[in-house]
């Protein structure tokens, strides 16, 4: 597997592939990968002639300093969990490389981006469509690969890219879990002992909420969700949103909509660890 540090190597590297007629997949990842990120990566190594796996820490798309810095870093684990995955190159460029000057570009793509994360984090899509845009600009992928634990990103990203006009093929992949039903996510790496031991107790309140919701209205099972979670000591849901998994958009009956996804971020333990997680109910 390649490592490459710069743009002008990561085009040299990709340039042989197109000349040779290859297809290229793309999977951007901000590393410390995990499971969830190798299920990707092998997707796109089935798929593809070539995958390229971006390790890039994202500094526009975080709008709490505090959860920057207490990211995890894993580069040399990375590259080795994706040699083992099969990926031909790794771009795990340095902030200055990707940003030698600020982006001041602005997306807005309402209602999608305004919604559920995107108003409880100012910014944050907007620093995922700066990075998202420039990886494919770059690439060119024929198909990229995004994990569906972050369901709303892939919405936003889908929008930027039509906005935009690449041609290329958004390519959603299942959540992967723990054998416990913790959905997968670098942030879980943050928990101690014993909020990890917590932590699964946000899906299993949302499988429950299925069978709840075969005979209680939205309103009622986002009530059940939340107060279910909130019972457990070290959990606090910031939102639950029924939405219709087209627009996004809060739904008040379950007739309403042909698709219909739970969305949630809860804190978990004192310091504490922001976790989201979905789950569809038709």
């Amino acid at each position: 597997m390649k490592v490459t540090k710069t743009i002008k190597e990561l085009q040299a590297c990709l340039a042989e592939a197109r000349a040779a007629g290859k297809t290229v997949g793309l999977v951007p990842t901000m590393g410390a990968l995990h499971a969830g990120h190798a299920s990707l990566v092998r997707r796109s190594v089935d798929e593809n002639d070539v995958t390229v796996v971006s390790i890039f820490l994202n500094p526009t798309q975080f709008n709490d300093a505090r959860d920057l810095e207490r990211y995890p870093r894993t580069l040399d684990a990375d590259c080795a969990i994706l040699e083992d995955c099969g990926a031909q190159i790794a771009f795990a460029p340095s902030v200055e490389e990707i940003y030698p000057e600020p982006d001041t570009r602005h997306f807005s793509y309402p209602p999608t981006d305004e919604v559920m994360e995107g108003a409880r984090r100012p910014g944050h899509f907007n620093g995922v469509c700066q990075i998202v845009s420039k990886l494919f600009a770059w690439v060119e992928p024929d198909q990229a690969y995004f994990g569906e634990k972050d369901f709303q990103q892939i919405a936003v990203i889908r929008r930027m890219a039509a906005d935009l006009g690449f041609k290329l093929k958004i390519v959603p992949c299942p959540v992967v879990r723990e054998a416990d039903g913790l959905a997968m996510s670098s942030r879980n790496t943050l928990l101690s002992p014993s909020e990890r031991a917590l932590a699964p107790r946000i899906y299993e309140a949302l499988v429950a909420s299925r069978y709840f919701a075969q005979s209680h209205s939205v309103a009622q099972t986002i009530q059940y969700v939340v107060s279910r979670i909130n019972a457990v000591e070290g959990l606090c849901v910031e939102y639950y949103s029924i939405v219709d998994a087209d627009s996004l958009l809060d739904i008040r009956s379950w007739d309403e909509a042909a698709s219909v996804v739970g969305c949630i971020t809860v804190y978990c333990g004192e310091k504490p660890i922001r976790l989201i997680d979905h789950i569809r109910y038709k």
